[in-house]
């Protein structure tokens, strides 16, 4: 990896798109520290120090999207959690909706089309999400524990609450762009890059916390121990991303006049992880709704409390297994919407190739289900594992909130960061292809 870096510096165009991605980084990272207007900036600070390493639900995912703009209410508040939620909710609707799959056929002009489909309604959630959290933070509900928690937007007008809601949707507006300038003028992914930057922001000031509610030798046992875990945890999520079952397919040969065409082999590749970071997304936004019903119903009744004691809490057992059963169903939902084995078999048969022992067609489709159901029960059970690292590092370590290698940071680092080196490194070789012997 280093060495790919210090080859891409060396080649002028290379280096000039990994500054501009740099300075875009810069941009993102400063707009996460500026507030938004209408906002205390002394009271949100002493809330955040009150509130400390609580556990935040939602805002918590939403928060480590945002790389802790979130809690800072700041331009970026929302980060990129929209985009992500607009892209995922598209990426359904062309399963559902007929018009939506057939621009995604059209090829490149469809899934322009798609992509406009998706900012806009990314400024919908923008808006949808910006005033949910100003009506958050002006009941004093996005700090549970914070003397001033009612006092973090002093001027309640509507003035300025407008004023707050249009700055974050305007934020969430520029965080998209920047990403797709990174796209067509930086080293790509740029939506991708964001998000990674946003996450690893997080990790110094968490590491360091785990580090001061040590006890062992001055803290610095308990941090060594969270490293050599990251470290262990990197290396499987490597593994297991890079893991694929190759099926074997052939083309037949054909004869278009006095040309041949055809004749080769090739294979399709089946991730083991086929629906990457999304099922673990899924769970814990659904997860947050029921204590989300109590904290805006403000009961107290039976029902209420059975919910705080089992669903707010990430150490309870009824909330371990429920979070571990949705994650494995949404693994096995999102691969069947996204991978259609009977268009596959379809456009093999369309093209003359098959697969080595097994009749094109029905056979096809059947062979190709029957591969994927199998590689998706280990691909979702290690999904529900990795997820649950962050509780049991708050029962080992009672580093509730703050252990940084949680599953889903730990899956979009690592992802990102291999997508980001290939792509570095299929620049290197259009432009330097140095062959077999060096």
């Amino acid at each position: 990896m280093l060495s790919a870096f210090a080859r891409a510096f060396k080649t002028p165009d290379l280096r000039k798109k990994l500054l501009f991605t740099l300075g875009i980084i810069v941009l993102f990272r400063l707009g996460a520290h500026i507030p938004v207007p209408g906002v205390s900036y002394e009271n949100v600070q002493q809330c955040v120090t009150e509130a400390g390493s609580g556990d935040k639900g939602l805002f918590d995912l939403v928060n480590m999207f945002s790389g802790g703009a979130l809690m800072q209410i700041t331009i970026f508040a929302l980060g990129i959690m929209p985009y992500i939620t607009a892209s995922i909710i598209l990426q359904l609707l062309v399963v559902v909706i007929p018009r939506l799959e057939a621009l995604k056929k059209e090829g490149q002009s469809g899934q322009a089309k798609i992509t406009q489909y998706t900012r806009y309604l990314t400024m919908a959630l923008a808006v949808l999400q910006a005033t949910g959290l100003v009506a958050t933070a002006r009941s004093g509900s996005l700090f549970q524990n914070c003397t001033v928690g009612s006092q973090i937007v002093p001027d309640p007008s509507m003035f300025t609450i407008i004023s707050m809601v249009i700055t974050m949707t305007a934020g969430t507006a520029l965080i998209m762009w920047l990403g797709e300038l990174v796209t067509d003028k930086g080293i790509g992914n740029g939506m991708s890059i964001l998000m990674f930057v946003s996450i690893a922001s997080g990790f110094p000031a968490a590491l360091w916390a785990i580090k001061g509610s040590g006890t062992l030798a001055d803290g610095w046992i308990e941090f060594g121990t969270v490293i050599v875990c990251g470290l262990g945890m990197v290396g499987l999520v490597v593994f297991v991303e890079q893991a694929q079952r190759r099926i074997p397919v052939q083309y037949a040969k054909r004869m278009i006049g006095r040309r041949s065409y055809g004749g080769t082999s090739t294979y399709i590749p089946l991730k083991v992880n086929q629906a990457g970071v999304i099922p673990v997304i899924f769970a814990s936004s659904l997860l947050y709704i029921p204590a989300l019903i109590v904290q805006f119903s403000g009961s107290q009744s039976g029902w209420a409390d059975w919910i705080q004691q089992n669903f707010q809490s990430q150490d309870a057992p009824i909330y371990i297994i429920t979070y571990f059963l949705l994650i494995v169903f949404f693994a096995f939902f999102y691969v069947s919407i996204t991978f259609n084995p009977e268009e596959v078999a379809d456009n093999m048969k369309k093209y003359g190739g098959f697969i080595p022992g097994i009749r094109a067609g029905r056979p096809t489709a059947e062979y190709l289900s029957y591969v994927l159901n199998r590689i998706t029960w280990p691909g979702s059970i290690y999904l529900g594992l990795i997820a649950l690292v962050p509780t049991v590092a708050l029962i080992a370590f009672n580093a509730q909130g703050e252990f940084p290698f949680g599953g889903t940071s730990i899956l979009i680092i690592v992802g990102v960061g291999l997508e980001t080196v290939k792509q570095i490194e299929s620049q290197l070789q259009q432009r330097n292809y140095e062959g077999f012997l060096r």
